[in-house]
This record gives C-alpha cells, sequence and structure tokens, in this order.
C-alpha cells in the first residue's frame, strides 16, 4: 500500500487517527506534515502526543523555537521549519541526529525542506474540506511506512 486517504470529519476523528499512527508507527519514524495555516498539522501532532501519555497541551507549534522534544511512552521531535528559508538552514539544526535517535521526528511544513528528509518517511498532507472537516492523504515512502499504511487500514475506515 502507497497511499492512505482518512476523510476527518471533525477533531474527534483527528485524534483517532493521531491515535492509530501513535501504534503503528515504529520507532525512528519521520513524518513529514503538509497542510495549509490551520489545516490541522498541529492538531494531529497533539493527538499522537496525547496517545503516548504526552499532556496535549504541551505540544504547541514550535515556530519560534524550530524544535520541541516531548517525552512520554515515545519520544517526539517536534519541528516546525514554516521560518526557516530551506534546506540548508534546516540541515545546520542537525535534523539527522533526531531521525536517528529512535523517537518519532514529526516535522511541520515539510515541503520547505524535503531535499533534506529521509527517503524512508511517512508523507502526510492535510486538506481543508470545511470548517471541521479534512482530508489527509498519508504515502509511505520506503517499505517501513507500508507496513504503517496497512496497520492503519486495519485499524482505520479508508475514504476516498
Amino acid at each position: 500500500m502507497q497511499e492512505y486517504a482518512y476523510y476527518s470529519a471533525s477533531v474527534a476523528d483527528t485524534d483517532r487517527l493521531g491515535a492509530a499512527l501513535a501504534a503503528a508507527l515504529p520507532d525512528g519514524a519521520v513524518v513529514a506534515l503538509c497542510g495549509t495555516l490551520g489545516a490541522g498539522k498541529t492538531r494531529l501532532v497533539q493527538a499522537l502526543a496525547a496517545a503516548c501519555g504526552i499532556d496535549r497541551s504541551e505540544v504547541t507549534s514550535p515556530t519560534f523555537v524550530l524544535c520541541q522534544e516531548h517525552i512520554g511512552s515515545r519520544t517526539l521531535y517536534h519541528f516546525d521549519v514554516y521560518r526557516l528559508s530551506g534546506d540548508e538552514e534546516f540541515l545546520r539544526l542537525g535534523p539527522q541526529e533526531y531521525f536517528s535517535a529512535g523517537g518519532i521526528t514529526l516535522i511541520e511544513w515539510a515541503d520547505k525542506v524535503a531535499a533534506s528528509l529521509p527517503d524512508e518517511r511517512l508523507n502526510v498532507v492535510i486538506e481543508v474540506t470545511g470548517e471541521s472537516s479534512r482530508q489527509i492523504t498519508l504515502r509511505a515512502c520506503g517499505e517501513g511506512m507500508q507496513k504503517v499504511l496497512a496497520a492503519l487500514a486495519q485499524s482505520l475506515p479508508a475514504t476516498a
């Protein structure tokens, strides 16, 4: 499975996706989040964090600090690269250390630094379809991420 489509009619649906991702993602996974301002990238990260025992109120968009580390039952590294000029500036932050640290690395606005991301990753595109509804498309890059999509398909309903 290369792609999985998920329709979120509400924030509760997005929370279900975040919990399913927390269960399906392997240690060391990189998740590249893309979507317009207000699409729900941070909300999805908060849902994933909550499923890992992290207080969702502690998870905010790290726009000004660039990366936040959250420790629960799993460790999350949460990047927001919106303010970066591109790949070169991102690489100066040393993301490879986070990619290999064993936690889950989540990168908001990942399309800005796509050339710097590992080949094995999960691309997540969130499209606003209504006031609280979203079409979320997850694309596997690499065999390991294909297994993640298969696990999601088993635990959540897919949409067209």
